[in-house]
């Protein structure tokens, strides 16, 4: 009887996922790329792929169905506690750079409308 009662709660303990326990460090996770104000004032009308790629890095998301847009998620999470995010989408006409959406914007889109191919939000 003893051994039925010490497996259930075993069982029930590992459930308990999601609780956690009391006094347990948890580490801050980082996921997708890392942009920030400084490295958009950079990006200017026209630049080629190429010099975007350098400026920002490689993006996380390349959408095979639409080549002319870039997507750079940035996601910072304690656990389920999430501490910031962010996203920057990189839009281009052929390999000039036309337009920058998102978190961070350069000073030269902040005026420019978004283009047609993002939904509005």
């Amino acid at each position: 009887m003893r051994s039925i009662f010490l497996a259930l709660a075993l069982a029930s303990l590992t459930a308990c996922g999601n609780f956690g326990f009391p006094g347990v460090y948890r580490i801050d996770v980082e996921q997708g790329n890392i942009v920030t104000q400084d490295m958009i004032d950079q990006l200017q009308p026209g630049m080629s792929q190429r010099q975007v790629r350098f400026i920002l890095g490689t993006p996380l998301v390349e959408d095979s169905f639409n080549a002319d847009r870039w997507d750079y998620p940035y996601l910072l999470r304690n656990g389920n506690d999430v501490i910031r995010e962010a996203s920057v989408s990189v839009h281009f006409d052929g390999d000039a750079l036309t337009g920058v959406s998102g978190d961070y914007l350069p000073a030269w889109a902040a005026s420019t409308p978004a283009p047609e191919s993002e939904p509005s939000q």
